[in-house]
């Protein structure tokens, strides 16, 4: 069974960084394109960022341009999104899932909350 794994998640003041990890028990990890999408409460579940393959092709929402990066090591087979200059906006459960995004490989996401 194909499984995801967030770690990294936690509290911090405006202005904090943290860094997601995502790790992805799945062999053919290095040819798939992943991204990070999040949930705030009440709100539907956003991208925020993706990355292809290779690592060579970013993307990310027009809300964390500038802040946030997304990146992979394909030997680890692990995903990462580092969070720089966080708001409280930024506050939501983090997940990873391949690009686009299927049903079964949700994780348990992990929490960021951001205090002003």
């Amino acid at each position: 069974q194909v499984q995801v794994v967030e770690s990294g998640g936690g509290l911090v003041q405006a202005g904090g960084s943290l860094r997601l990890s995502c790790v992805a028990s799945r062999r053919d990890f290095g040819i798939v394109p992943m991204a990070w999408f999040r949930q705030a409460p009440g709100k539907e579940r956003a991208l925020v960022a993706r990355i292809d393959w290779s690592g060579q092709y970013t993307d990310y929402a027009d809300s964390v341009k500038g802040r946030f990066t997304i990146s992979r090591d394909n030997a680890k087979n692990t995903v990462y999104l580092l969070m720089n200059s966080l708001r409280p906006e930024d506050t939501a459960a983090y997940y990873c899932n391949q690009f686009p995004a299927i049903s079964n490989y949700w994780g348990q996401g992990t929490q960021v909350t951001v205090s002003s």
